[in-house]
């Protein structure tokens, strides 16, 4: 059977509806781009870079609100303590492998005096010129060769030019390339949802790097899909336990989650941690060796930096988030899946194997259990 995504097979998660894509690209101004590396010499590559760019690329001098949550922390998202401090948001966000981090990270510094001419934010500020990127990281070392340093500051270039809006591409894309997930092939996932708020729509949509978890506490839509998928039929893709943890459990999960409704900091980081229960509906249990972070962010205001002049800002009252909380938990929740569903079986690193999620035996559970 052809790779689908969930929804394409009949299984629709929780009861808010999707946006058009059913994507974090329905969030209006938010694009994605990848940039996926695969090849064999000289050095095995199965990696890449993910970009998520809010504001059509103008979050550079057109700033956003934006919150942070560590479920568990063996894990890397820079940019995080200037978020915690001041809760902007003010670069692009990327996700890519553990080893990658400092490359994608200077990539991004290095982007808007290289590709825009003259610095953004030197014409926005005259106090600072700098960034204080945001990029995140989960360990493909099992299928790909990570100790080679494959991702360079051009492929982070590359990602940003690919950026767009409309359908994402899912699964062994960008850095999810080589990403496992409950032992099966991971990657990248994405999902939205629309909330009607008296008279305003808003829209949530969240984008995951799906890459850890036990087969065992596989959940899709409440049916434990992970029991049923035995080994004899889908086999595991550890030979041994996983060099870098010791664990075949452990693992990691960036999810980023956007939306266009009036949010301040406060209530991204709120959002940010109501995303980490769309991860415990899957069935991950955020291991030891897990780095499961999540970061969300809100264009409901903007933010010119380096206005002197008081902003203008408006939020939602506290007591109206709840679809907001909901909506991230279903959209984390689908973007995992859409991850699963989309990704392909892959060979790499020292002949090494992930293999994909059989969907006909994924329909023939679900039907048999409703």
């Amino acid at each position: 059977m052809t790779r689908a995504r969930l929804r394409d097979l009949g299984i629709a998660i929780g009861h808010l509806p999707p946006g058009p894509f059913n994507a974090i690209t329905d969030v209006p101004g938010v694009l994605v781009g990848h940039c996926t590396l695969i090849y064999d010499e000289p050095r095995v590559a199965r990696t890449g870079v993910t970009v998520i760019v809010p504001r059509e690329g103008e979050i550079w001098t057109d700033q956003a609100f934006a919150g942070y949550f560590s479920l568990n922390g063996c894990g890397e998202m820079t940019g995080t303590a200037w978020i915690e401090e001041a809760g902007l948001l003010h670069t692009p966000i990327a996700i890519t492998n553990t080893n990658a981090v400092g490359v994608v990270r200077d990539a991004l510094c290095a982007f808007p005096a290289e590709q825009r001419g003259a610095t953004a934010l030197a014409a926005a500020s005259s106090s600072w010129t700098g960034a204080l990127p945001v990029v995140g990281e989960t360990w493909d070392g099992w299928l790909n060769d990570i100790a080679a340093f494959h991702v360079r500051k051009e492929h982070v270039f590359q990602a940003l030019a690919a950026a767009r809006g409309g359908a994402v591409p899912e699964g062994n894309v960008g850095g999810g390339t080589g990403m496992i997930c409950h032992e099966l092939k991971g990657g990248i996932g994405t999902a939205s949802r629309l909330v009607e708020l008296g008279e305003a729509r808003y829209v949530l949509g969240a984008l995951v790097q799906a890459n850890y978890g036990t087969r065992h506490l596989l959940r899709i839509d409440g049916v434990p899909v992970g029991r049923e998928l035995g080994y004899e039929l889908v086999p595991s893709p550890w030979t041994s336990p996983p060099p870098a943890s010791g664990h075949a459990e452990a693992g990691s999960i960036i999810g980023i989650v956007a939306t266009d409704a009036p949010l301040l900091p406060l209530q991204c980081k709120r959002l940010a941690r109501r995303a980490a229960l769309g991860l415990a509906r899957v069935g991950g249990i955020a291991s030891n060796g897990s780095g499961d972070l999540f970061l969300a962010f809100a264009t409901g205001n903007h933010l010119p930096a380096g206005q002197q002049q008081p902003y203008a800002l408006t939020m939602l009252p506290h007591d109206r988030l709840d679809l907001l909380f909901e909506a991230a938990v279903e959209a984390v929740e689908e973007a995992i899946l859409n991850a699963l569903t989309a990704a392909e079986t892959l060979s790499g690193w020292q002949g090494h194997t992930a293999y994909a999620l059989p969907l006909d035996e994924l329909q023939r559970i679900m039907t048999r259990y409703r």
